[in-house]
């Protein structure tokens, strides 16, 4: 099977050969960025072409600037969003999985301890050695056991065990804000990449149906004007 050979075609801006599936006409370029363009390029011309590369810096500029505006100056997160756009990268990931690989042997060790120590399971487990210590320490209490009531040997161990628990829980519960954060932070980066494209997609579907709407209206007048050359003809002399 023969391969469709693709044209090519040079770029206004950088002046490179490109091929015609990575250009579009300057007259599709939307006229806030077509402004910046010429700004930079004052021999930019509508009639002529522009890749892809060159498009997607200038549409980048645009929304730094709509940014600005609207919100003073960039933060940090702003200038990956940016960078996103400009690159064509995708935002969207797995913060869980990107959040695990950062853990320390200790902080993994604090978050089983955590878990462990919150689960049903601990629960019954430890509700079980302690009745069994009371039911040990009580089965004679006149003979010589090793914590005769009131046991205090056992409040001894649950105090160690709750100064113990306490921190390790308070240890996971940031690990878990700061993964919340992480979270958010990525959910931010995406909704507003995705506004910023809906916002430049509903601007171009508007430029796309004004463009077709001309072309319709110079249609219309050139078969009007064919009409009446036809009908000139057909009136008799």
């Amino acid at each position: 099977m023969s391969k469709i050979k693709q044209q090519t075609i040079i770029c206004q801006l950088c002046k490179k050969p490109v091929k015609s599936n990575q250009v579009i006409p300057g007259e599709m370029v939307r006229e806030p960025i077509a402004e910046l363009i010429k700004k930079a390029h004052p021999d930019w011309s509508n009639n002529g072409f522009i890749c892809l590369n060159d498009l997607n810096h200038y549409r980048t500029e645009y929304f730094k600037q709509s940014l600005e505006s609207e919100r003073g100056e960039l933060s940090v997160l702003d200038a990956e969003i940016l960078k996103s756009i400009q690159e064509q990268e995708l935002l969207s990931k797995d913060t869980n999985i990107e959040f695990d690989r950062q853990l320390t042997f200790g902080e993994r060790t604090a978050d089983s301890v955590a878990e462990f120590g919150g689960s049903w399971r601990f629960i019954i487990m430890f509700g079980s050695i302690i009745l069994i210590w009371i039911t040990i320490n009580s089965i004679a209490l006149f003979r010589q056991t090793f914590d005769p009531y009131p046991y205090i040997l056992l409040n001894l161990v649950l105090s160690c065990l709750a100064a113990i628990q306490a921190p390790i829980i308070m240890m996971s519960q940031n690990r878990q804000e700061a993964r919340d954060r992480l979270q958010s932070e990525n959910d931010y980066k995406v909704n507003l990449k995705a506004e910023l494209e809906i916002r430049h997609l509903n601007a171009k579907m508007d430029q796309l149906l004004n463009h077709q709407w001309q072309r319709l209206m110079e249609i219309q007048d050139i078969q009007m004007e064919l009409m009446e050359e036809f009908m000139l003809k057909r009136q008799p002399l």
